[in-house]
């Protein structure tokens, strides 16, 4: 496997982001990414304009938020044409998307927005037992629940990574119980706009995308090396975003390249027949790491490596923790 560090779930100047194209891929340069994967809302532009793929050793790859007004968003993959979502609820969002021939994810699905403030107000999906996939942790969305104040806002922009250290436990536990009845994988997403005003040639920046960029990452487990030729390495990320070959990785505290969670048969996002099996962790470096089924826990070590043997169906999933903080977290493997 290849592990691939990807940030999902940004807006350029196609939609209401501040960047373009290749001010977002310098961004993700400096942070040493391997993938973007831009989302601008109800529009695929940036492909139109032949700015999917390489950009000096980063691929950019290009979907759709699609984007209601209120609610219902969703990040779509592996299609051609923009989703026309007018008059679609959610179930008929997820259908139009699987005409297409594309797979995705529901974007900020659990949101409640701030109590305080109008604009982030929450944009929750409504057909959740439909999913296959969801951004179980969106970075933006889910610490702007907790802004409630001015003072709160500007700790935000000038600490982010210190505001938010784990996704809301009200997701985890509805992820949980999704999973429950059938595989639903898990992506982290930034909802990254660099927020600030673009005037002429330059921005003036609140939350740039290179510093967005050190936060919350998708890190992707490709079955082949990526080799530069756009068709075949767009189809190894996606098979394995599709697959739940990835795992979430808040890498600004610590670079989390190298982590396996894998049964004798399997790896995450597999279903494999219940019966014993010894599940093992690495993690590159020692972390508090705790092994979950159905969402409590059965084991747990201090160390870069745990090992558990199991037999009872059920949803096993890994997190791992440095000096307190939510580090890793897995896609579970599945014993049904």
């Amino acid at each position: 496997m290849h592990d691939l560090a990807c940030v999902i779930h940004l807006h350029s100047t196609h939609s209401d982001g501040t960047g373009t194209v290749p001010e977002i891929a310098a961004a993700a340069r400096a942070n040493a990414l391997d993938v973007v994967l831009l989302t601008d809302h109800d529009t695929l532009q940036a492909r139109r304009r032949g700015e999917e793929g390489w950009h000096d050793g980063v691929l950019v790859l290009v979907g759709e938020e699609v984007s209601p007004k209120s609610e219902n968003h969703f990040l779509a993959f592996g299609i051609d044409e923009e989703i026309d979502h007018e008059g679609l609820d959610a179930a008929g969002i997820l259908a139009a998307v699987r005409r297409a021939g594309g797979f995705g994810f529901a974007a900020h699905p659990f949101s409640e927005g701030s109590p305080r403030f109008e604009r982030a107000r929450g944009m929750p999906f409504r057909a959740l037992e439909e999913l296959d996939g969801l951004e179980l942790w969106s970075f933006v969305t889910d610490s702007a629940e907790k802004i409630g104040s001015i003072r709160d806002g500007i700790r935000f922009v000038l600490r982010p990574d210190r505001w938010v250290d784990h996704p809301p436990e009200r997701n985890m536990r509805e992820w949980d119980r999704l999973c429950e009845r059938k595989a639903v994988v898990a992506i982290g997403g930034l909802d990254a706009h660099q927020i600030g005003k673009r005037i002429g040639g330059r921005v003036l920046k609140l939350m740039s995308y290179e510093r967005s960029f050190s936060f919350l990452r998708t890190h992707v487990l490709s079955r082949e090396a990526l080799t530069g030729e756009l068709e075949h390495d767009r189809e190894q990320v996606y098979d394995a975003l599709r697959s739940g070959r990835c795992y979430l990785a808040m890498d600004r505290l610590a670079p989390a390249h190298g982590f396996t969670f894998e049964a004798e048969a399997g790896c995450m996002g597999e279903e494999i027949e219940a019966g014993w099996t010894e599940l093992t962790a690495r993690t590159p470096r020692p972390c508090s790491m705790r092994l979950l089924c159905g969402g409590e826990e059965i084991a747990a070590v201090e160390g870069p490596r745990l090992a558990a043997e199991v037999e009872e169906p059920g949803v096993y999933r890994i997190e791992a923790r440095l000096e307190g903080r939510t580090w890793i977290l897995s896609n579970p493997i599945y014993l049904r």
